[in-house]
Order: C-alpha cells, then sequence, then structure tokens
C-alpha cells in the first residue's frame, strides 16, 4: 500500500482523475478515502461523490453491491458521514436503503433511485416519520422505483402510488417501472388513487397493465406534465366509461408502447394522440390487428402529422398483422416503402410478410435508428442494420433460416437477452457450416449476453444449429426450453460429443412435448450444471 501511494502521488493531477474516472465511485471512495490528504481531496469532488451507486445488475434482478458487511458498515459509520454535503443522488437496493438514508443527513440530495422495492420495505420507508418530514417532503425532486416481479405481488405497485405523492412533495420527475425487461405484468389498479396526483410533476415515465390507468393520468390530475412515457402490457376498451375527451395542451412529449398486439389503434390511441394539441416529440411502439390495409406512411400523414403543427419528432415502431381474403393488390415491400417519401429529416424501414398457410400478411415499419427493446417475427426479409437497446428477439418463417441469417441477427441485436425460433423448414445448406480441410466456412454466432433460448417449435437443424460448439458460442447460464423428443434425437440419446460443450453452459432446462422415455440420470450427466424441469 506504501508503495503504491508513492507511485500515485508522482502523478498530476490530471492524470489521476483519468485514472479514477474509469473506475466504480464506491470502489475509489472506500480503496482511498483516507490514504493522504491528496488523495481525500480528489476523490471528493462531485465527479466521485454527486451520485453514489450502492446496487449492481445482473440481467434478472439487482442486488447491493457490497456482499460484505464490513465494507457496507465503513461506507455507513466513516465515509458517508464525510461526503454527505456533496452527495447529490443515491441508487439504492431494497435491503440496504433504510440504513443507508438513515446513517447520516443529506442536505443536497435531491435526485433518489430506489430497486427491488417491495411491499413491506415501501410501507417502511415511504411512512418514515424522520424521512418524509424533511427529505422527502422538501428535497426529492427525481425518483426512480425499480420493482422486481419476481419478488413482489401484483398490488405492491399500487400500494406504493398511494404514498409516492403524499411522501415526495416536490416531485418533478417519476420513473416507475420492472426491473425485468420480459415481464409483461405492469402497474395494476382499477383507479388511481387519488392522492396519485401532483400539480408539480413535469416528467412521467411508468408502466401500467392497460389503456384505462393512461386515460386516467391524463384527466388533469398532473395538470403541469409536460412528458409522459407510458408502457402498457395490452390495450383493450376499458369496462368504465370515461367521458374526458378535453385536449392536454400542456403534454410536449408522449411515447406510448404495448407489448401485446391491439384492435384499438383507430378507437382509442388516435383519438387520444389527437387531444395533445402542442406535442412537440411523438413515439409510438406498437403492434396492431387491421382489417384491410397496413399502417404505412400515407395512413401516419393522415391521422398523425397533418393534425400536429408542433410535431418535431417521431419515432415509431408498428407492426401490422391483417388477414388475407383476397390475394389481389397485396402490397409490396417497395409499395410499403413509397408511401414514405413525404417523411423528411427520418430514415424509415419496412418489411412485409405474407403467410399464405395461415392466411395473414404482417407489415413492420419502423424510424432508424430505434429505441426499441423487442424486434418480433422477424424473418428471412430482416434487413439487418444494428439495434443497441433490443432485448428480446423473436424469429419466425415458412422459408429454412440458415446459419448466415443467425450470423446476421447476432451482429444486429448485440445485446439480445431472449431469443425465441419457430421454424419446422430443415436447412438447405447444413453442410457449408462443416470443416472442409480444417477451416471454416462460416463464423461461429457469438451470443454474449443471451440468458434465455426458447427452440420448442422447431426442426431438428435449428437445435443443431445452436447446440453445436462449431457454429454457435453462448457464455454460461443459459435457460433452454426445447422439444424433448428433438433434444433426444439431436444429442443422440444424450452421448454425441460434439453438442456437449455448449450444453454444459445451460443453467435452466425445460422440457416440452412427450416425455414418455425421459431419462433423468442420463439427462443430468449430459446437462451437468442444469436445473432440469
Amino acid at each position: 500500500m506504501e508503495y503504491s501511494c508513492v507511485q500515485l502521488n508522482d502523478l498530476p493531477d490530471e492524470i489521476l482523475l483519468i485514472i479514477l474516472k474509469k473506475l466504480d465511485n464506491l470502489e475509489v471512495l472506500y480503496s482511498l478515502q483516507g490514504v493522504n490528504e491528496r488523495l481525500n481531496k480528489i476523490i471528493r469532488a462531485p465527479t466521485f461523490t454527486s451520485r453514489l451507486t450502492f446496487v449492481k445488475w445482473s440481467p434478472k434482478e439487482v442486488i447491493n453491491k457490497f456482499s460484505s458487511n464490513v465494507i457496507f458498515d465503513r461506507f455507513c459509520l466513516q465515509i458517508l458521514p464525510e461526503i454527505s454535503m456533496k452527495i447529490k443522488w443515491l441508487d439504492l437496493e431494497s435491503s440496504s436503503m433504510k440504513q443507508i438514508l438513515h446513517s447520516v443527513d443529506y442536505p443536497n440530495l435531491n435526485g433518489l433511485g430506489l430497486y427491488s422495492v417491495e411491499k413491506e420495505t415501501s410501507r417502511s420507508l415511504f411512512t418514515d416519520e424522520n424521512l418524509s418530514s424533511n427529505m422527502f417532503k422538501n428535497q426529492i425532486t427525481t425518483l426512480i422505483i425499480a420493482i422486481n416481479p419476481n419478488r413482489s405481488d401484483l398490488f405492491t405497485k399500487a400500494n406504493i402510488c398511494k404514498h409516492i405523492f403524499t411522501a415526495f412533495m416536490k416531485l418533478t420527475h417519476l420513473v416507475f417501472h420492472e426491473l425485468s425487461y420480459e415481464k409483461t405484468v405492469r402497474l395494476l389498479f382499477d383507479t388511481p388513487p387519488h392522492r396519485f396526483s401532483s400539480s408539480t410533476l413535469l416528467v412521467l415515465n411508468i408502466q401500467v397493465q392497460c389503456f384505462y390507468p393512461c386515460l386516467c393520468i391524463l384527466d388533469g390530475r398532473f395538470n403541469q406534465l409536460h412528458t409522459l412515457v407510458i408502457e402498457l402490457a395490452n390495450i383493450f376498451r376499458p369496462n368504465k366509461n370515461i367521458q374526458n375527451k378535453v385536449k392536454i395542451p400542456n403534454l410536449k412529449r408522449f411515447c406510448l408502447s404495448c407489448v401485446l398486439p391491439t384492435s384499438h389503434y383507430n378507437d382509442l390511441i388516435l383519438p387520444l394522440i389527437c387531444r395533445m394539441s402542442n406535442l412537440e416529440q411523438l413515439g409510438l411502439y406498437l403492434m396492431v390487428n387491421v382489417s384491410s390495409t397496413f399502417i404505412d406512411g400515407e395512413t401516419l400523414k393522415k391521422d398523425i402529422l397533418n393534425r400536429m403543427p408542433q410535431l418535431k419528432q417521431f419515432a415509431f415502431d408498428i407492426y401490422s398483422y391483417m388477414i388475407i381474403n383476397n390475394l389481389m393488390n397485396l402490397p409490396s415491400r417497395a409499395d410499403i416503402q413509397q408511401t414514405f417519401k413525404d417523411f423528411q429529416n427520418i430514415t424509415v424501414i419496412s418489411c412485409v410478410d405474407y403467410f399464405l398457410e395461415r392466411s395473414q400478411g404482417q407489415c413492420h415499419v419502423y424510424s432508424y435508428p430505434s429505441l426499441m427493446k423487442y424486434y418480433e417475427n422477424a424473418t428471412n426479409n430482416f434487413p439487418g442494420g444494428l439495434y443497441p437497446y433490443v432485448r428480446v428477439v423473436s424469429l419466425y418463417d415458412k422459408y429454412p433460416f440458415e446459419h448466415a441469417f443467425f450470423i446476421r441477427i447476432q451482429k444486429s441485436f448485440p445485446f439480445m437477452r431472449t431469443l425465441s425460433v419457430n421454424n419446422f423448414q430443415p436447412q438447405n445448406h447444413k453442410e457449408s457450416c462443416k470443416s472442409m480441410n480444417g477451416c471454416q466456412n462460416l463464423s461461429i454466432a457469438q451470443y454474449n449476453y443471451l440468458n434465455k433460448l426458447n427452440i420448442q417449435h422447431v426442426h431438428d437443424d435449428y437445435i443443431e444449429e445452436f447446440l453445436l460448439n462449431t457454429k454457435t458460442y453462448f457464455q454460461n447460464d443459459l435457460s433452454l426450453n426445447i422439444d424433448y423428443e428433438s433434444l433426444e434425437r439431436v444429442t443422440r440419446n444424450f452421448t454425441r460429443d460434439d453438442t456437449r460443450i455448449n450444453c454444459t453452459k445451460i443453467n435452466k432446462l425445460h422440457f416440452f412435448g412427450k416425455t414418455t422415455d425421459f431419462h433423468p440420470d442420463r439427462v443430468q450427466d449430459y446437462f451437468s450444471g442444469a436445473k432440469i424441469r
């Protein structure tokens, strides 16, 4: 330690700052606090003290960054008291948030991120008189609340809603969402509680279960709101009749997304948007069942752009699904793309596919680059590109997916977490991927962040595609959903060596289909690290 300090002290402040900025703030504080006066002065700069994050993210949950009680206690007893005046933002996890908030006064704290919040935690935290009397009511203007849906019941979020604007009186920004990108269970309430209202809130980012809360949020209870980002699980016509059809003139930015298809684009979504007369930014991320025509550029221009003279930015990702009753005059991709010719200063991508055996057509139009989190039903017509925010991808086609297609998918969605494949057509070029004179024709598809693979509705060729390590690379801890009989065939009754490497990286295995000949010992030996369902 003494030798390292001499080396650090030999460096000028500018070089030290460059080095320390590349490290985690809490690690810098814990490692260097109290070493000498010069380092104390450097690490107390706003760069290291204005925002402290005591959580770390995994694909499915948020946990406390420090598992050691010794480290955590030193922060609460020594480090936080010395820098409390400089702290403006804290990110905290459920198990430790109350202890950290009680350890010292934070006179300049105005931002708070609360993660993995549970029912009992929220009840004790938001009703704590010591916190609510000053810090919560008078200081916090920005609040992030993230629920862990794996640990919380459906009513936890509604309970939290009752306390938010009572405990935090000066909120201007509120983000209220789930930790997991996979879940479709959103905030559930029949009627938002009366206290779920504010005259100071400017920005609201929230996930809700259905369309009714969306209408309630825009009924005037947030009369200063200028930005609303809302994600729904579904869009159905509300059981309760809401007569509120007044204009929403203060709203400048509106983003609406829904993870399930809806048939209420014309009668629910468009009337709501048309009430936002002064909208400057609009985002629509939807899957829509249509009756006769796809949603294309002409539709969006007529229904939205021509009605919103203040609109400066329009981002969208819209799927249209249509039942085909007449094979005549079905628009091609070029036809759809042509309808966007009047869209200025925006790149639009169109994809059109017809599945005559299902009497169904789908049209996917979106602005690019895109902030979308889901990419559904990609086919061989997928145009490529880079989609760094997409976490969930599904593939479907009536034509085979070759290895080159999976390479393209992996490169376009580098941070993909969940992949689902539906294709019963055998590959035409399996042999082209095999080694020829010791050389590989095509590169290996590398899924560095994938943690869930659904291949229960596929031809055996695609099971080989993913389980052969000469074609596909996985990181560890993969959850696999698969048909048992198909897996048994591909692995040659769980004896095949060239599929064994990828199988050892699977930690959860969920079987579908017939399992009458299930051999638990043989399967467990082959999938040595997997929990089998």
